[in-house]
């Protein structure tokens, strides 16, 4: 594994590193808690300008058309700095899904505006108390004519108000083959949405669909390539979630590491104290592993290997460390660590939650334990657009 960086991916970690820094500190991360669109406008508007909003667009479609690896670059800074908004969502999953499975007439009318950031399109699919994977998708298309009526409900749907589209995945037959991709306008007739509220104080949205009407032209790709396609994004997705968890892990380190050198107890640091020195010293091997493995999993994909293991270790790992970390990081600062004054429990809340999003730990147990168990077994991801 050559892991040494380009110029140009030095260059993409440093202007990351420069906006986040100037339009997505800490008083922004704060000011978006429960915010109703939860999208910050100078730190979107810095995204758009810098070309951040299309990294993963090809350039045919005036994206940057970036690797695997140049966007774990950028979100393990997006992590450091636990940059709010709707990134993730539309820049990476819904423009994912469109590679993935959208024709080439909707790639042609989507993927410029999502690449500007003048579009935004975020994913509705997870279920109440239905699990993550494709038996989960309970939200019913039937077939009426040339439509489709959409009926269920959708819940952790991110920036839902903020988003032009929903991309949705609604069941149309039976099993795995039996889903489909569909966009849906957030003004359609039927749509209802209604703010939650989470641990993380992110925007996240409960969306009704009450026989919601959609044109057999809103469906990306053929009958039934649904949950297929959505994996297969799914698998990228989540490495780059592995990377803003590693951020943030290392961010979360080094906040804590200066709070033991300026804390005082006893007339001297609380860092000097041996127990607490130790919690540090065995965090710093976890934080750097865990970039280590977002980095191979990215780096992998990028040279046409399988990932189908790699991405969900990723994942896992990360999301454990940055969790395990900040919760250290609340023992050492002690019981003040839990008030809002201080940020170390922005990055605590926001480390369990991104355990939750999108493939939970126990799903991604489940991926690996199927892959150790199943080789050799045939089990691939169709991916036409691994670089």
């Amino acid at each position: 594994m050559d892991l040494k960086f380009t110029d140009e991916q030095n260059m993409l970690r440093e202007t990351t590193r420069a906006l986040c820094r100037d339009t997505s500190g800490v008083d922004v991360v704060r000011q978006m808690e429960n915010d109703p669109l939860g999208v910050p406008e100078k730190l979107w508007a810095n995204m758009r300008e810098a070309g951040l909003t299309g990294i993963l667009v090809p350039e045919q479609y005036g994206g940057l058309g970036l690797d695997q690896l140049s966007c774990v670059v950028i979100y393990e800074e997006l992590g450091r700095a636990l940059a709010p908004g709707p990134h993730f969502g539309s820049a990476v999953m819904s423009v994912l899904a469109l590679r993935e499975a959208g024709s080439a007439a909707q790639q042609e009318a989507l993927l410029p505006g999502l690449a500007s950031g003048e579009t935004i399109i975020v994913p509705a699919w997870l279920e109440p108390d239905r699990g993550y994977g494709p038996e989960g998708v309970r939200l019913v298309a039937k077939r009426s004519g040339e439509d489709y009526r959409l009926t269920g409900i959708k819940r952790h749907v991110f920036h839902a108000k903020a988003a032009e589209k929903l991309l949705v995945l609604a069941r149309t037959g039976e099993g795995a083959d039996g889903i489909d991709l569909f966009l849906v306008d957030t003004n359609a007739k039927g749509l209802t949405l209604e703010q939650q509220k989470s641990m993380a104080s992110d925007t996240q949205y409960r969306v009704a669909f009450d026989d919601v009407v959609v044109s057999a032209a809103q469906r990306l790709g053929a009958s039934g390539c649904g949950w297929r396609s959505w994996e297969a994004a799914m698998y990228r997705g989540i490495v780059l979630l592995a990377a803003f968890a590693a951020g943030g892990a290392e961010r979360a380190l080094e906040i804590t590491v200066q709070y033991s050198k300026d804390r005082q107890q006893f007339g001297k640091p609380i860092g000097a104290f041996q127990s607490l020195a130790h919690y540090m010293a065995d965090a710093s091997p976890v934080s750097e592993g865990a970039k280590m493995l977002a980095y191979e999993a990215a780096w992998a994909h990028d040279q046409g290997k399988d990932i189908l293991r790699l991405a969900p270790m990723a994942k896992l790992f990360c999301c454990k460390a940055f969790r395990d970390i900040t919760h250290m990081a609340q023992q050492v600062h002690g019981g003040i660590g839990f008030t809002l004054d201080y940020d170390i429990q922005l990055y605590y809340r926001r480390a369990k939650q991104l355990q939750l999003n999108w493939w939970d730990s126990r799903y991604l147990e489940k991926l690996i334990a199927a892959d150790v168990l199943d080789r050799p077994n045939v089990r691939t991801i169709a991916d036409p657009f691994t670089p």
